[in-house]
């Protein structure tokens, strides 16, 4: 258990590739604290499997898109409940409209933003005076293929991830010398929620389709992500700061583009 004794705080944590991370991290020995907005019930689903792991899991809800004060408190709150923090996974992420920079809405671009990149940049701020205090503290954000694509109609999502990227890679520099890591994830398409609202925007109802065409004959699957994850906050990982790793099977052009 080479994670024995570290406590992660997951955002998005009770579905998707958040429950994903979740469930890879307890079984390498963390504990782990589960962050959600809305659906209780997924996240406490997600807490029992990380129970049944035998590792000790709490859940957390907190809007990260509504301002830095609420992330804070839950951020402090759930360092207080396990005596420390050790690695923060910034991953709660909502889609773009799908809509043109033309026809799109300007508060739904801001809705995106909001979330996917001030509320990665709030729980950063929130949990670095935590992770200071370990030896080792990690930060890791998930992103998006989209960065590498920036497909038309899917700019908030885009322009949301590439920010991230770039926060994480200042706070990399930042915070080495305070031994923390801080280092990015980004995923092709992944067997979700999520994947599935983006079918139906190519016209696609079931994306498990897909995976005949996606390399090695599948999609992505969350504990892929989640897997790489756990690598980058393990003894493994220890030298790795300021990476980019992609999860995509090493294609990231193969599957439908929304139309322009």
């Amino acid at each position: 258990m080479p994670m024995t004794g570290r406590v992660a705080l997951i955002t998005g944590g009770g579905r998707g590739i958040g429950k994903g991370v979740a469930l890879c991290l307890a079984r390498d020995g963390a504990n782990i604290a589960i962050n959600y907005a809305n659906d209780r019930a997924s996240a406490e689903a997600t807490q029992r499997e990380v129970e049944a792991l035998g590792r000790t899991a709490r859940v957390y809800q907190c809007d990260i898109s509504t301002g830095f004060e609420p992330v804070r408190a839950m951020v402090d709150q759930a360092a207080a409940d396990f005596g420390r923090l050790d690695i923060l996974v910034n991953n709660a992420g909502a889609l773009s409209s799908g809509l043109t920079i033309h026809d799109g809405d300007v508060d739904g671009v801001r809705k995106v933003m909001d979330l996917n990149y001030w509320g990665a940049f709030y729980c950063t701020k929130a949990a670095i005076p935590h992770l200071r205090q370990q030896p080792r503290g990690d930060l890791i954000f998930v992103s998006a293929i989209i960065v590498e694509r920036r497909s038309a109609n899917r700019l908030s999502y885009a322009a949301s991830k590439l920010a991230m990227e770039g926060l994480a890679s200042v706070a990399a520099k930042e915070e080495r010398r305070h031994g923390i890591r801080s280092n990015v994830v980004r995923p092709g398409l992944v067997a979700t929620d999520m994947a599935d609202e983006v079918g139906r925007r190519v016209g696609i109802n079931d994306v498990s389709t897909l995976g005949r065409l996606a390399p090695y004959g599948r999609l992505c699957r969350p504990d892929d992500v989640g897997n790489t994850v756990a690598f980058l906050c393990s003894d493994a990982g220890e030298y790795i700061n300021g990476a980019v790793i992609q999860v995509d099977g090493g294609d990231n052009d193969w599957w439908p583009r929304p139309k322009a």
